[in-house]
């Protein structure tokens, strides 16, 4: 069904490609990261997280002006060097000693990851037409899926080994997979540089309608961190639910997206139709939260049931605020600045990343159903406001967005 939906074009079928390697390496790392910074690197957990939060940092930081770099000198050039770069910087794993070293290779990585990213978004805006970009950003994101559960699958094997030999496998065998990445993409057709303009170079950041849109989709975006934060929590301290069902949940979600997420991006290339499905996603995610809610004073086999049924609704939420995300990003940023406004909007992304955690569990765990219900009425608010803030875009600048149906 996906080979179906992916567009046919020649680039998209190389970004997938791509994609595919790049986030094999992202799934291992992933499941592996904090292990090998606390077994292999002796680093207390504490380190680990200061570590993680200070790279963070650094990639919100460096994001608009990576971007920037991919108009000006082309974001193949971008993506390739800075996946070059990753390969070695993440070797370098291999002979850090100490926090130090720990936390300035982690930095360095974080500025080639956002370099990698921004510029990964230009070249889909670059080589796709406009009316495919989205259904191509959603076929991306359903194979990453794939990926990613195939190197956390490899990453499972490398745990029963149980070896520190293992665990710098690991860090080989994704430093492996950046530089793969790197060549792959000298497959790619090149897209044309973007020359310097009159005016300040980082037009985004007076852009307030796409800064705000940015900002609120960061806050929708935290929805992503309900079922992998929050519910696990919720369940071994709040319901009767047998601990089980956290893995179904997953397990429902990762195959949603997989089988559904090109479809439920269909039609939201233009921004008023991005900024509705963006605004009843909020409300399948609001209707989540009241679910899980539910499942507090419910028996076992109940709470099993709304869990899974919420989470069902959740996903729904899930798939079309991405579509929406992306629609908006691209359908709201000028063509010929595309590096830095995707960008700055990942940087909403990485806002919400950043804050999801204690802030929504703080709310469930320590609020319980009032928690619940001041999420629900929060994501509803926030979705809301997608419209209106398309339509402000649409009357500021010139863009091809028609007017926005509120």
């Amino acid at each position: 069904m996906l080979s179906r939906a992916l567009p046919p074009s020649g680039p998209a079928r190389t970004l997938t490609g791509i994609t595919l390697v790049h986030t094999l390496g992202q799934g291992l790392w992933m499941a592996l990261h904090a292990i090998y910074a606390t077994v292999v690197l002796n680093l207390s957990a504490g380190q680990f997280g200061i570590g993680v939060g200070v790279a963070a940092g650094v990639a919100l930081a460096v994001s608009t002006p990576t971007g920037h770099l991919a108009d000006r000198v082309g974001p193949r050039q971008v993506q390739i060097w800075s996946f070059l770069a990753l390969g070695p910087l993440t070797a370098a794993l291999l002979s850090v000693h100490g926090f130090a070293q720990y936390v300035l290779v982690l930095s360095l990585q974080a500025v080639a990851y956002s370099a990698s990213r921004s510029a990964r978004m230009a070249m889909v805006a670059g080589l796709i037409p406009p009316d495919q970009r989205v259904s191509v950003r959603a076929y991306l994101r359903a194979t990453t899926n794939v990926s990613v559960s195939a190197g956390a699958l490899l990453a499972g094997l490398l745990l029963v080994v149980d070896e520190v030999w293992a665990y710098k496998l690991a860090v080989v065998l994704n430093a492996s997979t950046y530089l793969i990445t790197g060549l792959l993409t000298l497959l790619l057709p090149a897209v044309a540089a973007q020359p310097a303009r009159p005016g300040p170079a980082l037009t985004v950041l007076r852009d307030r309608p796409y800064l705000t849109f940015v900002v609120l989709d960061g806050l929708l975006f935290m929805h992503n961190f309900l079922l992998d934060v929050v519910l696990p929590l919720w369940v071994l301290h709040r319901t009767d639910a047998p601990r089980w069902v956290i893995a179904a949940i997953l397990l429902t979600n990762t195959v949603a997206v997989v089988l559904f997420q090109v479809r439920a991006a269909r039609g939201t290339d233009e921004p008023s139709a991005a900024a509705r499905a963006s605004r009843s996603a909020s409300v399948c995610v609001a209707l989540a939260c009241v679910v899980f809610a539910l499942t507090e004073n419910a028996s076992s086999t109940v709470a099993c049931v709304l869990l899974l049924v919420g989470a069902l609704v959740h996903v729904v939420g899930e798939i079309r605020q991405s579509a929406g995300s992306w629609g908006l990003a691209f359908g709201l940023a000028p063509e010929h600045a595309q590096g830095q406004y995707q960008g700055t909007h990942a940087m909403g992304a990485d806002l919400g990343k950043m804050i999801a955690p204690a802030v929504l569990t703080w709310l469930a765990i320590e609020h319980g159903t009032t928690g619940w219900m001041v999420m629900a009425v929060g994501f509803v608010l926030v979705g809301s406001a997608m419209p209106l803030v398309a339509e402000w875009a649409r009357r500021s600048g010139d863009r091809s967005a028609e007017p926005v149906k509120v």
